[in-house]
């Protein structure tokens, strides 16, 4: 005789606890689908598939930096010569004199002559 197939008998509970867990699952799914439209990881891929467009970003990010810096650099070393000029103008004993040369030396080599 043939063996009957044994059709597993599933309760109400268990149907409902497997319709519970895949909502959840589904919830879940379009939470990390979100989050990663969010974050344009597509965007990033396709920056790292054209490596042409990648590099032209990379150089003008990298003379950015660099504009920015030499301004930065321009700005801070004037403002310390200044303060310095305020200070050998005071006529402080040692410091005055030491300060006096720092401004001599810089202005000359800013001249583009040799001390």
């Amino acid at each position: 005789m043939k063996e009957q197939e044994r059709k597993p008998n599933r309760s109400v509970k268990d149907e409902q606890s497997l319709e519970h867990t895949l909502s959840k699952l589904d919830s879940r799914l379009s939470k990390i689908a979100a989050e990663m439209e969010r974050t344009q990881i597509a965007e990033y891929v396709d920056l790292l598939n054209r490596p042409i467009s990648l590099i032209w970003r990379n150089v003008l990010a990298g003379l950015a930096r660099g504009v920015g810096i030499a301004i930065g650099f321009t700005f801070f070393a004037a403002t310390i010569l200044y303060v310095l000029q305020i200070l050998g103008a005071l006529n402080l004993p040692i410091i005055g004199d030491y300060i006096a040369d720092i401004v001599r030396i810089v202005q000359i080599q800013l001249e583009g002559k040799n001390y």
